[in-house]
């Protein structure tokens, strides 16, 4: 049993993993601000192996606070912005709910002597890199949105922590993940705009945007097992799925399948990319994280499907 800061745990990524830790026999304190609310950590709330505090992560005397209070021994950072879009509109989000939330918490971590780490990255970090295949080892990182560029800052600084302060961190940098308690994205978007309307789907773009999604129950798996065995320094992870992406107009089409509508028209809004800062296409190597003997049980399609049944399900 181990006492771990989850920051950002009341969010989608987060609030599974906290599932998996408690599982684990773990005691878990949750830190959030609740920009989505707190109906993903609801049904923990009466569990006594969790313990929740509702705080700006930005501000380090909020979280000194958390560190001095607990005698925590992992940190798992998944604390940012997670809606490309929205930052894109309104930078600071990035920069503040980001790059500030893992300065403040590397420097927690230092004062109190907390050694292990994880941190939540995203394949945002390489740019706009279309026809390359992208692995750990890709050079030239020119991050396109105010997301990546809080993220591979992000990274930068806890290099430099890892070195001073002979910490160990394990990094991955995953595309889009999909799932129970989604609530953002090219998924949520169409089930929420086809309940409005089911005759007409707006898609963004031209519709062949494509990319690699991730069921969350999967990446949650990969996490948990490589933190079990964590090696001393810093370990940077591609993570996603073995199979090829899947475009904007096969997203629409599983989701009027899933929902039973018939003969939708899907309107594009023209152009290769949904909004500026979004990278159309990329090609994922993730060789490196199946080489540890994890692997994805959903295909990026199969992904997609589960998702909106998951939805349905829910009452979405």
């Amino acid at each position: 049993m181990q006492k771990i800061l989850v920051a950002g745990g009341a969010g989608f990524i987060g609030s599974h993993l906290i599932d998996g830790l408690l599982k684990q026999g773990n005691i878990v304190i949750c830190a959030d601000k609740l920009i989505m609310g707190d109906k993903n950590i609801e049904h923990l709330k009466e569990n006594t192996m969790f313990k929740f505090y509702n705080t700006e992560l930005a501000d380090q005397e909020n979280v000194d606070k958390i560190f001095e209070e607990n005698n925590i021994e992992i940190v798992y950072h998944l604390a940012a912005n997670s809606d490309i879009q929205k930052g894109g509109e309104e930078p600071s989000i990035d920069f503040t709910d980001t790059l500030m939330t893992t300065r403040t918490i590397l420097e927690g971590m230092r004062k109190a002597n907390v050694k292990k780490l994880f941190f939540a990255s995203t394949s945002a970090v390489y740019g706009e890199l279309l026809d390359v295949e992208l692995t750990e080892t890709t050079g030239g990182l020119m991050p396109v949105s105010y997301y990546g560029g809080a993220k591979l800052a992000s990274e930068a600084l806890i290099s430099s922590y890892v070195s001073m302060c002979d910490m160990a961190a394990l990094i991955f940098r995953f595309p889009n993940v999909i799932g129970p308690r989604l609530t953002h994205g090219a998924v949520f978007d169409f089930i929420k705009k086809l309940r409005n309307n089911p005759q007409e789907l707006e898609i963004l773009g031209n519709g062949t945007q494509c990319k690699p999604y991730i069921y969350v129950l999967d990446l949650v798996e990969a996490i948990l097992k490589l933190m079990n065995s964590l090696n001393p320094g810093e370990s940077i992870y591609n993570i996603g799925v073995t199979s090829a992406g899947t475009t904007v107009t096969k997203i629409a089409e599983i989701v009027v399948e899933e929902l039973g509508l018939k003969d939708v028209v899907f309107r594009y809004t023209g152009g290769d990319r949904g909004w500026k800062g979004d990278v159309p296409r990329f090609t994922y190597n993730i060789s490196k994280v199946l080489s540890t003997g994890w692997s994805p049980q959903y295909s990026s399609d199969e992904a997609v499907r589960q998702t909106v049944r998951d939805a349905i399900q829910l009452g979405m």
